[in-house]
């Protein structure tokens, strides 16, 4: 195995044992990291280890920062406030096979490093808690399978473009060892086994306990949704539409409920918990003493915080056409920033600042766009019109849609509106074959904000731009070479 693979073993490790132990809300005992070969032998030091995984995605460079980011600052609703600030090296395009940052490989092959050795050995563990078992295997299982798509989606191109032909990232799948040496499988590959991981994951979760919320845990509901996410972009529409209509299902009997128009505004501060869990399937919690701090997305998209990356003219243009949409509450102009338009979704729970609001990874309403956009490409327009429905008129009760105007169009305009902020588009505008464009729109209330100065193939561009997919990190080039460089750099 290349040293930089290996050593993700050991720095999973560590990093589990050095985020790991502020997370109270989980009820642990000591034991929270996965350091040797003997650590997964009860139950408890199973509960321990996924709490370490958990921990590790609350860094600033995993989820609570770069790899949401990454799909904000890459697209066209939103944009760097500045050349220097630390989302512009992605808004502009600006790596390198040298200055990638190597955390955008780096974090999640130590996160699928940690979930293989919970995985390669909580088979062993004696227990008639079987039930508990299985939703921790089918945890660790949905987690790899979550960040070898994203993996996926950083390093190779979207799946659509070739049936997957092109290169993707390298399958790892156990424990490996040091003369390990693994070569990059294909996207469609990689696709195969993400989509194996869930639906394996979601099997076993598929208990009362499974079922039910869990603070900061991924659950068969959250996965269930991230599935019909992953079926949209590998083209199964059939299955994303029923595995969406899944989730939904099992989401609303277990109290999940999308916001309504009143709740909105204030639900992205509401602390959530099993009595009221809201759209909220899966974040990442924040707590005081153990969070990223300003590092944060909390910190960073807000003109309180860093300001470092704010909404597009072009974006707020789009939203503000309907001066009534109540998103328009989460995208505000700044009465500090004057003239710009900061995303509010990142807010502090409780007492908390900005630098310890929560990150929603996956939302209620993601998965009703979802369906809605499944039940459109198979050709059910009355059903389509149905889900879209549900979040059109969550914004402004005032509007509907019909399923004689339905398009795919309104669709994912909606989705952009709905999703800003999240990480989706970028992604969402590429994996179809359409295209992310940047240009400035002339608005009085925000006329100073303009895009950074550019090439024109940044401005807009589709999958066929090669700085599309980041670039494999140098140091993994030059240690494996097996590893082959993306087209381009």
């Amino acid at each position: 195995m290349n040293k930089t693979i290996y050593r993700l073993s050991a720095i999973a490790a560590a990093l589990l044992i050095a985020c790991s132990c502020g997370n109270d809300w989980l009820d642990l005992e000591s034991s929270t990291a996965i350091s040797t070969d003997s650590s997964v032998k009860v139950l408890q030091d199973c509960k321990a280890s996924l709490n370490g995984i958990y921990s590790t995605m609350q860094n600033a460079y995993a989820y609570s920062g770069r790899l949401v980011y990454y799909g904000d600052a890459a697209g066209d609703d939103m944009q760097s406030y500045k050349a220097t600030s630390r989302t512009a090296d992605v808004y502009l395009f600006g790596y390198t096979q040298n200055t990638v940052k190597e955390s955008y490989w780096l974090y999640p092959y130590s996160l699928i490093s940690a979930c293989n050795t919970v995985l390669e050995q909580i088979d062993n563990i004696e227990t008639s808690e079987t039930e508990f078992l299985n939703y921790y295997k089918g945890q660790a299982l949905a987690l790899r399978g979550m960040f070898l798509f994203d993996l996926t989606k950083l390093f190779g191109y979207p799946y659509k473009k070739d049936n997957g032909a092109s290169l993707g990232v390298p399958i790892v799948t156990e424990v490996l060892d040091r003369n390990a040496k693994p070569s990059r499988n294909t996207v469609a590959e990689c696709y195969t086994q993400i989509i194996k991981d869930l639906t394996d994951g979601i099997a076993l979760m598929n208990t009362k306990t499974g079922n039910s919320f869990h603070k900061g845990w991924i659950n068969r509901p959250a996965a269930l949704s991230l599935l019909s996410r992953v079926y949209l972009y590998h083209g199964d529409d059939a299955k994303a539409l029923s595995t969406a209509q899944e989730a939904i299902s099992a989401a609303e009997s277990k109290g999940y409920a999308l916001w309504t128009n009143a709740e909105y505004n204030n639900a992205w501060a509401v602390d959530v918990d099993a009595s009221a869990p809201g759209e909220t399937l899966f974040e990442i919690v924040n707590l005081t003493d153990d969070s990223p701090g300003k590092e944060a997305l909390g910190y960073l998209y807000n003109d309180y915080g860093y300001y470092d990356i704010l909404c597009t003219s072009s974006f707020y243009s789009l939203l503000s056409s309907d001066p009534d949409d109540v998103r328009l509450s989460v995208a505000p102009i700044s009465p500090k920033r004057t003239k710009r338009v900061f995303i509010k979704k990142y807010a502090p729970q409780g007492s908390e600042t900005i630098s310890d609001a929560n990150i929603r990874l996956l939302r209620l309403s993601e998965t009703y766009l979802n369906a809605a956009e499944a039940a459109m490409k198979t050709g059910d327009n009355t059903l389509a019109a149905e889900y879209l429905n549900a979040i059109v008129s969550r914004a402004n009760p005032a509007n509907s849609v019909s399923a004689d105007e339905i398009t795919l169009d309104r669709i994912m305009t909606e989705r952009r509106k709905e999703l800003v902020g999240e990480g989706h588009r970028f992604f969402d505008a590429l994996r179809d074959g359409g295209y992310v464009e940047r240009y400035d729109v002339s608005i009085k209330a925000i006329s100073s904000t303009k895009h950074l100065v550019m090439s024109d193939e940044k401005k807009k561009f589709n999958w066929d731009y090669d700085h599309c997919v980041l670039p494999v990190p140098v140091g993994e080039i030059d240690a494996n070479p097996n590893i082959k460089q993306n087209p381009g750099y």
